[in-house]
């Protein structure tokens, strides 16, 4: 099939070199002219595990353009993937989404036959069958049905395992203006999931609120994680995973996302929840499960920052390990390592950090006198040393580096990825969601 991807970002790029592999001719768009020539000359444009294994492989099924022209006529479906930038009230706006269908739209003034646009990024409900219909409409000089296909088709994927997730989705959800473009859409994926997922097809509107339902549900639950680990946390002898592990086995509730941890973060779960309250409140509905589960979240960090002042003074070394929203990517959108380290930093404790991936992005968030150039070095200077990110590195954390002038460190292990045992010696190691000793009385400022 021959496909153009409008945006070569963080999920254009790696979905391009995925239809690729699979031996479609893609050809992507971009408005940034570095990524579009690194995309021509087979570089990855964007940081993502395996992306420059795929392209290299499919080297000579990709090209890409600054040309929105140039990719519609060499294509016969186009996927739209850019920006939503979430306003105030937490609604996404459509402006480039709407930019690029207008582009396409000029386009496909010059080309005959049957064209599909498929719009992947996440969208406000009543959004493609609205506005984005119309500018397309109105730009093409079309209508949707004989010559236009339209649909909805988001994707479910984390960063850093965006690639695999792709290949094998749990299932894909597919919004459609016609069944003739829905088949091709789904055609498309046929040829290039690995794993045969089921593919739920329904109108445009559905499959816009399914997106948000599905973000907004999978964030109330880690919400609820965190809310159970803090009641664990305040009983003796109560431990969030033990109860988390039962729970999971009842098939109503499952064990995915039920992890009492750190707060979500990221590009999508904290947006998602709020455009989810948003469209509810603008019809007038109850959002208040949306709307709480953004104040469990936010009182994440609140929390460890108060548990950080039940150990140490203001004017301590507090090392944080895990900057990321989640290993394997560099991203630190809503980062809870980061919130927590400009938190401590705002109530005059000294930070040392440290991530596998995201020191760039902490140099220019946090300043370069944060950065530790090391796990051991970071461990080594903290009086109180918190892992908030899993990263499988920070497990392989060697005890002798824990020790300062002689003194135990505190360690706030907030995804128990530490053996107490190993470390018993040196330092004293706190689960988050464990309640074996009752928390004391805090001394951190609530400034």
């Amino acid at each position: 099939m021959r496909l153009s991807i409008v945006g070569l970002g963080k999920l254009g790029a790696p979905l391009a070199a995925v239809f690729a592999s699979k031996g479609h001719q893609v050809i992507g768009v971009d408005v940034d002219a570095d990524r579009v020539d690194a995309f021509a000359s087979g570089r990855a444009p964007v940081e993502e595990p395996h992306l420059q294994e795929f392209i290299d492989s499919s080297h000579d099924r990709l090209t890409a353009t600054m040309s929105h022209e140039e990719a519609v006529l060499a294509s016969d479906l186009t996927f739209v993937i850019v920006p939503t930038p979430s306003e105030a009230n937490g609604a996404f706006t459509n402006r480039h989404v709407l930019t690029a269908t207008q582009e396409i739209g000029r386009a496909l003034r010059k080309k005959d036959g049957y064209h599909v646009v498929n719009v992947t990024t996440t969208v406000m409900p009543g959004s493609t069958d609205g506005a984005i219909r119309e500018a397309l409409e109105v730009s093409s000089r079309r209508h949707v049905g004989d010559e236009l296909g339209l649909c909805y088709n988001p994707e479910f994927v984390a960063l850093g395992r965006v690639i695999d997730d792709m290949l094998n989705p749990d299932f894909i959800l597919l919004g459609e203006s016609d069944s003739r473009a829905g088949d091709m859409v789904e055609s498309l994926y046929r040829s290039t999931c690995e794993n045969r997922p089921p593919i739920r097809r329904m109108n445009l509107v559905n499959a816009e609120i399914a997106k948000l339902s599905v973000n907004a549900f999978l964030t109330t639950k880690l919400s609820y994680a965190n809310m159970l680990a803090e009641i664990c946390e305040r009983i003796v002898g109560a431990d969030v995973d033990v109860v988390t592990s039962a729970m999971g086995l009842d098939t109503r509730i499952g064990g995915k996302y039920l992890k009492g941890a750190t707060a979500y973060g990221g590009p999508c779960f904290p947006r998602d929840n709020l455009a989810f309250g948003s469209i509810a409140r603008s019809i007038g509905a109850r959002a208040d499960l949306a709307e709480a589960t953004d104040r469990i979240n936010c009182y994440q960090v609140e929390r460890l920052a108060a548990l950080v002042g039940s150990h140490a003074d203001p004017g301590s070394t507090i090392g944080i390990l895990g900057l990321s929203y989640r290993p394997d990517t560099a991203v630190i959108d809503d980062s809870p390592g980061v919130a927590l380290a400009t938190r401590l930093k705002a109530s005059r404790y000294f930070v040392r950090v440290f991530d596998p991936m995201a020191l760039d992005a902490a140099r220019a968030t946090l300043g370069a006198e944060a950065v530790a150039a090391s796990m051991d070095e970071c461990a080594h200077e903290a009086d109180v040393l918190i892992i908030t990110t899993p990263w499988p590195l920070f497990s392989t954390l060697d005890p002798e580096a824990i020790s300062k002038f002689g003194r135990p460190a505190v360690i706030i292990d907030c995804w128990r990825v530490l053996p107490k045992d190993r470390f018993k010696s040196v330092a004293k190691i706190l689960y988050i969601g464990a309640g074996d000793e009752q928390q004391p009385r805090s001394k951190m400022s609530r400034t």
